[in-house]
């Protein structure tokens, strides 16, 4: 009798191995198999990531190619997850089988591809597509709570954000505030409220000493939340009332713009104002960006969040918290995402090259593009490298069928824009679309999203709406008038809260 040592490492779940049984099988090359093994678990430790077991054969069955795993309910249909498992053969050789297809479709037996291709097809059912509003893309059809469990949070991740949003308010002391719907009457008693917070963070420190100055303005065009819309100027707009005989010292390319054309025509909430902004500035001798111009064209927010099925149910549908305290009601939102879209595009995703179409190659101070760029590298020599691993030609990417259904499945979901390519033809192509996946999802994501409260978290700074319309001749705004425009107390509190909530990080990420 010869004994094969499994090891089956598994992702923690309440109740998944109490309440199912789970068997394991090690087949070879030959369709030679083990008989089913139960994977037994300690009722005392059923929350291990990791089980042991010995699986004993009658006659050696070789290298083991698969490893089939089947799942018994015992009580009710709770889900259980295998990471990978490791199997270590009589003879003492090592394999890793991690839960994900390591061949190209075409080069598996014809078994493995009718598996593969099942597989699939049971996905598409679970994971479809769903227009969720008109204009929007196309997003998973399910709300957060019936999401497939292998795309959910783990339970230790979700338990920790549930936390956090119990512990929000009481951790920034909100919920000692007095007079919500009262306006503030001067900044200190922003100060007064929030200032606590500043022994918490530096960058938020400095805001709150700086905020009014030029130099921290145009800083955060660069490195805020938003350091994607500053480009140089190479010609002034026409609807811009800033002449080339006003600037004509300046326009050595030392000039850049910020246009927030992309709302225009976005309708405003209720007693709210919403403008479309474009700002002039200049790079001056100590390499600070500096304001020369503002031009306000419309009733403004500037306000990022990241977009995902929890937005979709708290935050950007119509009563969700950016329509109740933002400036953008929800039809606005929809506005607003249809015009994002027009200009969305593969390339705008590339790093370098939207870098480059928008002048800012050799901007100072420009963190954004020099951080972003070696993760881009890094991430791109990465994905270069498991490309060469696996296809060897551009041939092998064009006859990958599920590499091509993906590509092909992403531009439905993006309501099938020329913008997006249907089919990759090489692996050159190949390498650049993964990049512009992982890196969106991951760095991008990063430096939009967890610097919502060092920016926003000083209420005058970036103000998420409003409430009076911006003056339009100069000399006409005092500090009475701006307290009055800025967000009442309990806007503010709500704001505080979700951007805080948002930018915390789990003790499981890395």
């Amino acid at each position: 009798m010869s004994t094969y040592k499994v090891s089956v490492y598994t992702i923690k779940e309440k109740a998944a191995e109490i309440t199912n049984r789970i068997y394991l099988t090690l087949m070879d090359s030959e369709k030679q198999s083990s008989k089913r093994t139960l994977v037994n678990h300690s009722w005392l430790s059923p929350f291990e990531t990791e089980i042991s077991l010995d699986v004993n054969v009658e006659k050696n069955i070789g290298n083991i190619v698969q490893v089939k795993l089947e799942k018994e309910s015992i009580i009710g249909n709770h889900p259980w997850f295998c990471k990978r498992i490791k199997v270590q053969t009589p003879s003492g050789d090592c394999f890793d089988f991690p839960v994900i297809a390591a061949r190209l479709p075409q080069d598996d037996t014809k078994s493995f591809q009718e598996k593969r291709k099942d597989e699939l097809e049971s996905k598409q059912k679970i994971l479809r597509w769903n227009e969720w509003r008109p204009g929007f893309p196309m997003s998973i059809d399910a709300k957060v709570k019936d999401l497939p469990k292998e795309v959910q949070f783990d339970g230790e991740k979700n338990s920790e954000w549930d936390l956090d949003l119990v512990k929000v308010f009481v951790e920034l002391e909100l919920d000692k505030m007095e007079g919500l719907f009262e306006s503030w009457n001067k900044i200190a008693d922003i100060e007064n409220i929030f200032g606590h917070l500043m022994k918490k963070n530096t960058v938020l420190e400095n805001l709150i000493k700086d905020w009014s100055k030029d130099e921290m303005f145009g800083y955060q065009f660069l490195n805020g939340c938003n350091p994607v819309m500053i480009r140089k100027c190479m010609q002034l707009p026409e609807k811009f009332p800033v002449t080339h005989e006003m600037v004509k010292g300046s326009l050595k390319g030392n000039i850049y713009i910020v246009d927030y054309e992309i709302l225009q025509g976005v309708p405003a909430a209720s007693n709210r104002y919403l403008t479309a902004p474009i700002c002039l500035l200049y790079k001056n001798e100590l390499d600070q960006m500096m304001p020369m111009a503002i031009q306000l064209l419309m009733p403004h927010v500037r306000f990022t969040i990241a977009i995902n099925a929890a937005a979709r149910e708290n935050l950007i549908n119509e009563d969700g918290i950016i329509s109740r305290f933002g400036s953008i009601n929800g039809a606005g939102m929809g506005t607003l995402v249809k015009n994002g879209m027009e200009t969305l595009t593969l390339k705008s995703l590339f790093l370098p090259e939207d870098i480059k179409a928008r002048g800012m190659e050799d901007v100072p101070n420009y963190y954004y593009r020099d951080d972003g760029m070696k993760i881009w590298e890094a991430i791109n020599s990465f994905v270069s490298a498991v490309v060469k691993i696996y296809y060897d030609s551009d041939e092998a990417v064009q006859q990958d069928v599920e590499i091509q259904g993906f590509v092909k499945d992403v531009a439905f979901g993006l309501n099938n824009t020329d913008n997006f390519p249907k089919s990759l033809e090489s692996r050159e192509q190949l390498v650049e679309y993964l990049t512009v996946v992982i890196f969106t999802a991951s760095a991008q994501h990063a430096a939009v999203n967890f610097g919502q409260f060092d920016w926003y978290g000083w209420i005058p700074n970036s103000p998420s709406t409003m409430r009076k319309p911006p003056q339009m001749l100069k000399g006409q705004v005092d500090m009475k008038y701006i307290m009055e425009c800025l967000p009442d107390r309990e806007c503010a509190r709500e704001v505080l809260g979700t951007v805080w909530a948002l930018t915390r990080t789990e003790s499981n990420e890395v």
